[in-house]
């Protein structure tokens, strides 16, 4: 099968196609053939190796342990392994795998699955799995957002940033988005009630206050945002930016779990968790269409060096997708495909 491999830790130019083995099943597995298939940071962070904290994570020391990267897939069932029974063949699913999905199949305990959305195409649908638990996890597990509360998130036009604005306001929450310039209409397409331009404005310098904040973009430490946090808030944090090399973006967290010990607002760091539950949830509130994946542009498999190259860059407008369908053309124009508008002004 034709596959996305590295033999060595590096910049995209390291990810090469290949033709490799097509794997088979375990016990309590499926195998996948894939249609589609979406990059995020968990996949350079490992393909690269860095920060080095990842290489304890599971990365491998000195060389890659996982030769085909790819953590989001979607697709339908090719195989089912011995004392799996959740899916037939012929299923169509997506989930979060953590590798193997750069690839056109991927075998992988059937839990890690749930069944794809039926108003998504594969190539959305592989968008989803990562980015939106991210989102759903940080705002109901952690952040416990409820109806009317205020949230501010910070990125909200990235990957797990355009969910999370789509999230919150289905729990009824009151959202303040913060994006770039040439992303607030976007943002404000995804359901906002209010967008703030970083570029321009000082988010921590308001008189506004905040039941939850959640932090996935941005070098803010926790001490500046709690100028902005109610005095019972919380502020979520799950990732940002660091150009650290050992730990990287969890110096922060760890500041912040430090800071939290002595005052009365809750700083706490999201860990996101894999769960079927959560894909049905998150299928649910598509096929609603209280939530749409927001996609920029997708690739083929080919192209994936260059999808991670570009995700890298941390410009996306939403997510990437890449197409694992050798007799179709990559789609260009998936970008803002929600249409709920926002009423209120920024």
């Amino acid at each position: 099968m034709k596959a996305i491999t590295q033999t060595e830790f590096g910049p995209a130019d390291v990810l090469e196609l290949s033709d490799i083995p097509k794997p088979t099943t375990r016990p309590g597995e499926v195998l996948v053939r894939v249609r589609g298939a979406s990059p995020n940071p968990w996949d350079w962070h490992f393909m690269r190796g860095m920060p080095y904290i990842a290489r304890l994570g599971g990365a491998g020391l000195r060389r890659p342990k996982n030769t085909v990267l790819g953590s989001d897939v979607s697709g339908q069932i090719e195989a089912v392994g011995a004392g799996a029974s959740l899916f037939r063949v012929g299923d169509e699913v997506f989930g979060f795998v953590g590798a193997g999905a750069f690839a056109e199949y991927v075998a992988v305990p059937e839990d890690f699955l749930g069944f794809k959305p039926a108003n998504l195409t594969f190539e959305q649908a592989a968008t989803v799995p990562l980015a939106g638990m991210t989102a759903l996890q940080g705002l109901r597990d952690v952040g416990k957002v409820r109806a009317g509360q205020r949230v501010l998130i910070i990125g909200a036009s990235g990957g797990v940033g355009s969910f999370a604005v789509q999230v919150a306001k289905s729990f009824g929450a009151n959202v303040t988005g913060v994006c770039s310039a040439r992303n607030v209409e976007l943002v404000r397409s995804l359901g906002a009630d209010h967008v703030i331009d970083y570029t321009r404005e000082d988010m921590t310098d308001c008189d506004q206050m905040y039941d939850v904040i959640f932090q996935l973009a941005g070098t803010t430490s926790p001490a500046a945002f709690r100028r902005i946090l109610a005095p019972a808030g919380m502020l979520v944090l799950s990732s940002g930016d660091s150009s650290g090399r050992i730990i990287g973006p969890m110096n922060r967290t760890l500041k912040a779990a430090l800071l939290s010990r002595f005052i009365g607002q809750d700083l706490r760091t999201l860990t996101t968790k894999r769960s079927r539950d959560d894909l049905e949830l998150l299928r649910k509130l598509i096929e609603r269409g209280a939530v749409t994946p927001v996609i920029e542009r997708t690739y083929e498999l080919s192209q994936t060096a260059e999808a991670v190259s570009h995700l890298e860059t941390g410009r996306v407008r939403g997510k990437l997708a890449i197409s694992v369908r050798p007799d179709e053309a990559p789609k260009q124009a998936l970008l803002g495909a929600t249409t709920r508008r926002v009423c209120a002004p920024q």
